[in-house]
C-alpha cells in the first residue's frame, strides 16, 4: 500500500484550511495538517516535517518570505507551493528563483490543485517510501542470501530459473519481484518467502 503524502497548509483564512483539509482528506492519500500562524507550524515540524507545504504568502501580520526562507533553511527536503490570493508575475518569477517548486493561484480548480500536487509527488519522491524500503531490504537480503551459499548471479539465476539481468535488477533494488519470482528464489534458497520478509522487518 502506498504511503500518505504528509500535507502542510499554512494559510490565516480559517475557511480556506477547511475546505483544503477536506479535499485532501476526501483524496485519500493524503495526511493533512492546517495552521493559521507560523509559531506553531514551526513547532509542528520539529516532531515530523511535511512532504509538501502550501504556503500562502499574504498573512496579515505574519511575512510569507520569512516563513519561505525558515522552512527553506530548516527542512530543506520539504517541497513547497506557493498559493496566493494576490498573483503577480513579479512575485512568481521572484518565489521561482528561490527553489519553490510551483506557485498556483486561488481561486484555483481541483484539477488544478490534483496537477500540482501530483507533480510534486513525482518530483520528490513522495509516497513511495514504504515501497522503496522493501525493494532496498529485500534485495539486500537475497545479495546476502547468495553471498552465504557463495553463489554468482549466474547460479541463482540458474537454481530459480529466472535470468541474470532479472536477479541484478532485484538485488540492486531496482525493481520488487512479482510474487511467482519471489517464490521461485526463495526455493532456490529453502527459505519460505514469509520468513525472508519477517528477517527485513515486513
Amino acid at each position: 500500500m502506498q504511503d500518505l503524502v504528509d500535507v502542510a497548509v499554512l494559510d490565516d483564512d480559517v475557511d480556506f484550511r477547511q475546505y483544503m483539509e477536506d479535499f485532501l482528506r476526501e483524496e485519500g492519500r493524503y495526511e493533512v495538517r492546517s495552521f493559521e500562524e507560523p509559531g506553531h507550524m514551526f513547532a509542528a515540524f520539529e516532531q515530523h516535517p511535511p512532504g509538501i507545504l502550501l504556503l500562502d504568502m499574504k498573512m496579515g501580520e505574519h511575512d510569507g518570505e520569512r516563513v519561505l526562507d525558515q522552512v527553506q533553511s530548516r527542512w530543506p527536503k520539504t517541497c513547497v507551493i506557493i498559493v496566493t490570493g494576490f498573483p503577480s508575475l513579479e512575485d512568481m518569477r521572484a518565489t521561482f528563483k528561490r527553489r519553490v517548486f510551483d506557485y498556483i493561484a486561488k481561486p484555483f480548480s481541483l484539477a488544478q490543485m490534483r496537477a500540482v500536487l501530483k507533480h510534486a509527488e513525482e518530483a520528490f519522491e513522495l509516497g513511495q517510501a514504504h515501497f522503496s524500503r522493501l525493494r532496498e531490504r529485500l534485495g539486500h537480503r537475497i545479495k546476502m542470501l547468495r553471498a552465504e551459499r557463495d553463489w554468482s548471479l549466474k547460479d541463482l539465476a540458474a537454481q530459480a530459473g529466472l535470468s541474470v539481468s532479472q536477479i541484478s535488477a532485484i538485488e540492486r533494488g531496482a525493481h520488487l519481484p512479482s510474487v511467482e519470482s519471489l517464490l521461485a528464489i526463495c526455493r532456490a534458497f529453502d527459505r519460505k518467502p514469509s520468513e525472508v520478509l519477517e528477517s527485513i522487518g515486513f
